[in-house]
């Protein structure tokens, strides 16, 4: 499928973006492979795009290629181990993982991203994260090449990896979990999506933390003692009910977020002394 002038608001979390100068999305790994090649053999700008949870495209939109993976989804079980391919959600392999009764990959379950997506940033919540259950990724390298990286191999930090630096393409990744019940993995999803529900704003776009957590800090409290919770320009907004969360309350604008951003990091790091660095990734500003 490609599409011309397509707008990045309707595949963002924070619902706001311009159009993209050509969306495609490829049906399998091999075509995607294919359409990232010929991306560099052009010389033409492209974006891998999952779900779009970290991403803030400016209101211009990006002026290149953006390959979104909504066509690389399944998720196969290989004994305790689920075999993923790059735009599967975190939440249907959440699902699938319960209903083989395999646990391990319930921290992820609300988190709005996907499996390429996590394994570029690490992505984790409530005490867990991919470098936690991740056994390899297929990707494919700055040479064109498929291959296999194991886990001891991809340099996972913080809200990190080698995916992230060396700017690989995720194509699958094998994630190990371990027998359990799926009556008990149901119940810690179900009381992680209660713990969400009670703390986050999901009722408005987002991409969920907007900033990394400094160290010996907690960002959405720094945020707090600042004074900026409900600080507003426009349609954005630092969110009432967890200061960590920039949200759009409707309407905004990418140039709307990205004053929010800039005026809690100066506003943080002038009361405070800590930069903040946001978690969301820039595109077309």
């Amino acid at each position: 499928m490609i599409r011309l002038d397509e707008p990045m608001s309707q595949h963002t979390t924070f619902k706001v973006g311009g159009p993209a100068d050509v969306f495609v999305a490829p049906a399998d790994a091999d075509e995607l492979v294919a359409t990232v090649g010929a991306c560099r053999r052009l010389g033409v700008p492209y974006f891998v795009l999952g779900r779009g949870s970290d991403l803030l495209v400016s209101d211009e939109g990006y002026r290149g290629v953006m390959i979104a993976l909504d066509n690389l989804t399944d998720i196969t079980d290989d004994g305790t181990a689920l075999v993923c391919e790059a735009g599967a959600t975190l939440e249907s392999v959440a699902e699938r993982a319960c209903e083989l009764g395999l646990a391990g990959f319930e921290f992820a379950s609300g988190i709005p991203g996907s499996v390429g997506g996590a394994c570029f940033m690490n992505a984790g919540a409530y005490d867990g994260c991919m470098a936690d259950v991740l056994e390899s990724v297929d990707v494919l390298d700055n040479d064109g090449v498929v291959r296999t990286i194991g886990v001891e191999d991809l340099e996972l930090g913080y809200r990190a990896s080698r995916v992230r630096t060396e700017g690989l393409v995720v194509l699958r990744a094998r994630i190990a979990l371990a027998r359990g019940d799926a009556a008990d993995v149901r119940a810690k999803m179900d009381d992680l999506t209660r713990r969400r529900e009670e703390k986050q704003p999901l009722e408005y776009g987002s991409a969920g933390s907007t900033f990394k957590r400094p160290e010996g800090y907690f960002a959405g409290k720094l945020i707090m003692d600042a004074g900026l919770k409900g600080y507003r320009v426009g349609d954005a907004c630092v969110s009432t009910k967890h200061a960590g969360f920039v949200v759009n309350l409707g309407h905004a604008t990418a140039a709307d977020v990205r004053a929010v951003i800039a005026h809690v990091q100066d506003e943080v790091e002038r009361q405070f002394g800590v930069r903040l660095e946001p978690e969301v990734r820039f595109l077309g500003f």
